[in-house]
């Protein structure tokens, strides 16, 4: 019996085991698929760039002309660049203008053609990945020159205008009133893009488009607040939907520290096919370990739809999966952002409690993780007071049990886009808990077979039992049966599933032989 909840070690292990147990297939069906957008990182980090007049990306025109002429199977590295040293081609944008105007065909290369063009491949992907490092090194520098913030959790603040210039100035301030990481929410939609726009945006929807340019100007921004405020400010946005493994390349190109980064989300609440999202998963999880880029995962959302008491055990089965799936791809715990929220209706008898339960049985099961701990939303109602209020026990529950990263609540949240006002209340609410209890974790132990400890042993228990009867079916489909966030999602439907293939004898993909070999 270890730990303030007095978890027992074998239920622990036990529970792991099953979730390596539910998770070795889903891993064995992503190493066995390729989807359009995994071809289209790879191309990312190969040089394609820039979009045509309309404003459709290069990379896809050219992995849409490779599919039309050979089909993804073998992936799209060999023929590209078969291609461009057959034609002569200086680079492979090139390849991609040329192929849109049809002056390009493309086929499998074999023999002599192939080891040529698989060479090509492998050096124009490793120029990629070397500069993917050369940023994560730029990062270690500032972050010994500027230093961390002094306490944790870090403070997450959300900035979303629609518009990067408005965003960015918006962050500077945030970061001043004592924001640790600035989160740029993306476009209503644009998850469901199976393109990344391109460069820098001023018309989003609830939020601003992901692209690289746009990333670019953000980090450059907070680069000079971290100058400023001399504590490094993070990044975070989104590596999600149908462009997964495209945002974490661009992430990784452009010095993010975070992106949200979980299949389920879009399975979940975006419907996109659960086999792409998987495949897409964990290539884009494999750059991020490269990357250094700690992920964030997206469990809260399972409780805005289903009841945060009843169906917690899921959250927990979900954070077991995501750290099996996170490890397989390379990721240290440091890494593993686990989410989880205060979502239970205040209503409920004994809810702080029962708060305290959730959110100290994450932090034990995952002592290592930087959890992510996100504020009350479902329960919101329009009274601001009793929101602020409701934000304080989050923040205090955040304090008292050690969080890494506390997502900043607002008190008009679902009720109107936040004022620039509601956000300093908000950062004011997190300054005063976390100045007045931030070290409370040291001091706060549950009563021995108290209410908190038998609320987490209860939930630790049925997730071992979920996690069982996953076992015994399988978990493409626990997910089609609504086991988690009541949403049924069958592996056949879905958005992005003809985006979709098998890999055929001879496929090659460089980026992950790098990513997976540890070497350029």
């Amino acid at each position: 019996m270890v730990g303030k909840l007095g978890l027992d070690p074998v239920v622990v292990g036990r529970a792991r085991e099953l979730a390596g147990r539910v998770g070795l297939p889903v891993v064995e069906l992503a190493r066995s698929h390729t989807t359009v957008s995994v071809e289209r990182a790879v191309l990312r980090l190969a040089g394609v760039s820039g979009a045509d007049p309309d404003g459709i990306p290069w990379v896809n025109r050219l992995v849409d002309a490779v599919v039309a002429d050979v089909g993804l199977g073998r992936g799209v590295a060999l023929p590209v660049f078969d291609a461009m040293v057959r034609e002569g081609i200086g680079d492979v944008t090139g390849v991609a203008q040329r192929a849109a105007g049809g002056g390009v065909r493309f086929e499998v290369p074999v023999g002599r053609a192939a080891v040529v063009a698989r060479r090509a491949a492998r050096r124009a992907v490793g120029v990629g990945v070397r500069r993917v490092d050369r940023r994560r090194v730029e990062r270690d520098r500032l972050v010994r020159r500027h230093g961390d913030p002094v306490r944790r959790p870090w403070v997450y603040l959300i900035v979303a205008t629609g518009d990067i210039y408005e965003d960015i100035p918006q962050a500077q301030a945030a970061a001043r009133a004592g924001a640790d990481v600035i989160a740029v929410i993306r476009s209503t939609g644009q998850s469901l893009l199976d393109y990344v726009p391109e460069g820098a945006t001023r018309e989003g929807f609830a939020g601003t488009y992901a692209t690289q340019e746009n990333f670019r100007l953000m980090r450059a921004a907070l680069d000079e607040s971290s100058r400023e405020l001399g504590r490094y400010v993070r990044l975070t946005n989104y590596a999600s939907g149908l462009c997964m493994p495209e945002m974490a390349v661009l992430a990784g190109l452009e010095r993010l520290d975070m992106m949200l980064n979980d299949s389920m989300y879009g399975i979940l609440f975006r419907d996109i096919n659960p086999i792409r999202t998987f495949v897409d998963q964990r290539f884009s999880r494999q750059v991020h370990a490269r990357a250094g880029i700690i992920i964030n995962t997206g469990e809260d959302n399972y409780l805005t739809t289903a009841d945060a008491v009843g169906e917690a055990h899921t959250v927990t089965v979900s954070q077991l999966l995501n750290e099996y799936f996170a490890h397989e791809a390379g990721l240290q715990d440091w890494q593993l952002g686990l989410g989880h929220a205060f979502e239970i209706d205040p209503d409920v008898p004994d809810s702080l409690r029962l708060e305290l339960a959730h959110a100290l049985l994450a932090r034990e099961l995952f002592p290592g993780a930087p959890l992510k701990w996100m504020p009350p939303t479902k329960h919101m109602t329009g009274d601001v007071f009793r929101g602020n209020l409701l934000d304080g026990f989050f923040n205090l529950v955040g304090a008292m049990t050690g969080q890494g990263i506390l997502l900043v609540g607002m008190m008009t949240e679902a009720v109107v886009t936040p004022w620039l006002s509601d956000r300093d209340i908000a950062l004011q609410n997190v300054r005063y808990v976390l100045g007045a209890a931030g070290g409370l974790h040291e001091d706060f132990v549950p009563a021995p077979g108290g209410f908190v400890q038998r609320r987490a042993h209860r939930v630790l228990s049925e997730a071992v039992e979920l996690l069982e009867r996953i076992g015994e079916r399988s978990l493409l489909t626990a997910i089609g049966e609504g086991t988690f966030g009541i949403m049924r999602r069958p592996a056949d439907r879905g958005k992005g599933l003809d985006g979709v293939a098998r890999q055929e004898e001879g496929y090659f993909n460089p980026a992950t032989e790098i990513l997976e070999g540890g070497r350029v």
